[in-house]
């Protein structure tokens, strides 16, 4: 093996470094795998620390965290009203969602900072039923339904049964008929939806993702009504809601606990 030609500060005399490092080719594989090697170093340490979510305050600073969830027929504009009300963004693409998908958004009721964590069915309902992991724990739903196939709305019901099988009686229910932008093709009456909503006791709302119409009031009615059947839960068991540690648990069951205020009437469009 000849000597190197050129200076090296890395031990010159030795024959691998020389046979290496005087080959170009050999010293660009070296460079480019350490720039690789360096770029996912570099990565990782992003994704060790993704960015807060949330529109409020930090991601930690709020009082009450709610789950709701988003159940309805695919293609109903559920993925688009969650993106709405928490980015302000809508997406023209008609594509399913893939896989399991929650955002989440900070808003404020009654002096209290809740935090709404809303999960997407991301397309599982294509499968014809939800597993029971995605409806555990939530407190509200928003029942979506399109109001240009009334296939989506005769749905509903099939729909209401499975989320009540799956969770507590109490939990508020928003029946929202979305796309109510498109009314030269609309199939389901504002009179017909109204009348469904009143005879099982939720809520009522029609949206348009599209045009950012009652996106927020729907969302925020729900909460609202979640926040205000927790704290008259606290007040029965003795607690000032005011008072209560931050992350406590509050067992808002009961079958009656919220019938008033879901047969105080429906809001609609």
């Amino acid at each position: 093996l000849s000597p190197c030609t050129t200076p090296h500060t890395l031990n010159p005399s030795s024959p691998t470094f020389c046979i290496f490092f005087s080959n170009p080719s050999s010293l660009f594989f070296f460079i480019f795998s350490l720039y690789t090697y360096i770029y996912h170093i570099y990565i990782y340490k992003r994704i060790e620390r993704p960015p807060v979510m949330g529109a409020y305050r930090s991601d930690d600073d709020y009082d009450y965290l709610f789950k709701v969830v988003l159940i309805g027929d695919s293609g109903v504009g559920k993925s688009n009203l969650l993106s709405r009300f928490t980015r302000n963004e809508f997406s023209l693409e008609s594509k399913s969602t893939i896989g399991v998908e929650f955002a989440t958004r900070s808003i404020r009721v009654d002096d209290k900072v809740v935090k709404a964590q809303i999960w997407d069915t991301a397309g599982q309902e294509r499968y014809r039923a939800i597993t029971s992991a995605y409806y555990r724990g939530a407190v509200g739903a928003l029942l979506v339904y399109d109001v240009t196939r009334h296939v989506t709305f005769e749905n509903v019901e099939r729909w209401l049964k499975e989320l009540r099988d799956h969770t507590d009686s109490s939990i508020v229910i928003m029946l929202v008929g979305n796309k109510a932008d498109l009314r030269h093709l609309r199939a389901v009456s504002t009179e017909d939806a109204q009348a469904f909503a009143e005879k099982e006791s939720t809520f009522f709302m029609e949206t348009s993702a599209l045009e950012s119409m009652n996106v927020e009031s729907a969302f925020t009615e729900v909460l609202t009504q979640i926040h205000r059947v927790v704290s008259r839960k606290a007040l029965e068991v003795g607690d000032d809601p005011a008072t209560l540690p931050k992350g406590q648990t509050i067992n808002v069951g009961g079958k009656d606990d919220v019938s008033e205020v879901k047969k105080a009437g429906c809001c609609s469009a």
